[in-house]
């Protein structure tokens, strides 16, 4: 009975490449198809032409088609390449198993792109296995640049155009469940990275009320500056009250009747 099953395997495998074999012939044969179309006018080494109909119109090079109209010289390759689905490698060997629901499968999207083993089936995009940015990954778990790319393992990411903005560099989106896992790394519990979140928190809001209060000062200041008459006198005339002598000394001595100075000398 054993070797039987082993017969049948090995028959089921042999299927399996063949079956590839034969995709990977039609897909190759698909592509040289799609650069001829896509280049019915360029000229071949054999030929003799020397007057081409691949045309560069603003930057773009473009095909004259012969009837009044211009064909984008990608357009046509790209809407044969859409056609083409890339296919993994099938898994031969042990199949592995998920780690949702423990049945066994062949391909897996979250384990070819982020190595996780979980099957198609048990994917949740939208809640358990969701995405998150790498900025949002730093803001919220107080991770740095070397957490998720230098510690063991790298964490895998895909790239995906900014939805805000075209022209802004593409993001990098990786798996929220590997996010929290990482987190759990570095900061050791939950507990301390909620700690650590209040501490940054505190300390930034006691740098926002500095710097606000810095900026009331020096309005104060230049307010003060404003109304301050640097033309008026600030010199204090004193009035001196009556003389009082020191026999033993033999000195005068009176005060200020404003201000209170007492001022001591003697007469000649």
């Amino acid at each position: 009975m054993e070797s039987n099953n082993a017969n049948e395997n090995a028959t089921n495998i042999s299927d399996e490449l063949q079956e590839r074999a034969e995709r990977n012939r039609q897909k190759a044969l698909l592509l040289k198809k799609s650069r001829i179309v896509a280049h019915p006018y360029a000229k071949s080494e054999n030929s003799d032409c020397t007057s081409g109909r691949l045309l560069k119109v603003q930057g773009q090079r473009v095909i004259d088609s012969g009837g009044g109209f211009l064909i984008e010289e990608d357009e046509v390759l790209e809407q044969e390449m859409l056609n083409i689905v890339a296919e993994p490698a099938p898994i031969i060997g042990t199949l592995p198993r998920c780690e949702q629901c423990q049945n066994e499968y062949k391909d897996s999207y979250l384990l070819q792109t982020f190595d996780l083993s979980v099957c198609d089936k048990c994917r949740d995009r939208e809640g358990k296995h969701s995405l998150i940015t790498r900025t949002e990954a730093k803001q919220e778990y107080l991770l740095k640049d070397c957490d998720l790319d230098k510690r063991e393992p790298p964490l895998k990411y895909i790239l995906r155009k900014n939805p805000h903005n075209a022209r802004w560099g593409e993001m990098k989106l990786y798996l929220h469940l590997q996010i929290e896992d990482r987190a759990l790394e570095v900061w050791g519990t939950e507990e301390n990275l909620i700690k650590e979140r209040e501490k940054r928190d505190v300390a930034k809001q006691e740098a926002k009320i500095k710097k606000f209060n810095k900026k009331i000062k020096k309005l104060r200041m230049e307010v003060r500056s404003s109304l301050y008459d640097k033309t008026k006198k600030a010199t204090h005339v004193h009035d001196f009250g009556n003389d009082t002598y020191n026999e033993e000394e033999d000195t005068y001595t009176h005060a200020c009747t404003s201000c209170g100075y007492e001022e001591t000398y003697e007469k000649m």
